[in-house]
């Protein structure tokens, strides 16, 4: 919970004032939560019984997101969209994705991070 509340204090700078915060501080909380269960182990488990509750019910916001995110996705280079679709939304690695795309690693993770960073731009700047 620190680290969560942590990493919202040092990303508040990231936030939109426009856009809702509910989604903000929900991917922050989840990459905190991730990077706890990896810390843990691959084995971790939580009963779902024990988070029911706390999980909002996101089925209406879902295709307003996907919507949202192909739009910001189209303004990415037809490479980087590949890249950043595969690793980023399909779990693929970058060992795989590189394959696939006949490209080494290292220019698979440049081009992810200009991608992100692309994205970043265009999502603070509302240009979708």
């Amino acid at each position: 919970m620190q680290e969560a509340l942590l990493a919202i204090h040092l990303k508040r700078g990231t936030w939109d004032v426009r856009r809702p915060i509910g989604p903000w501080i929900s991917v922050i909380v989840r990459n905190k939560l991730i990077d706890a269960l990896r810390r843990r182990g691959h084995q971790a488990s939580v009963p779902i019984e024990d988070i029911v509750d706390l999980v909002a019910d996101e089925r209406q916001s879902v295709s307003t997101d996907e919507q949202d995110i192909g739009r910001m996705m189209e303004h990415l280079k037809p490479v980087q969209r590949d890249i950043v679709r595969a690793i980023s939304l399909d779990g693929s690695s970058v060992r795989d994705t590189a394959a696939r795309l006949s490209m080494t690693e290292g220019a698979v993770r440049v081009a992810l991070h200009r991608a992100l960073r692309s994205l970043a731009a265009i999502y603070r700047g509302g240009t979708t």
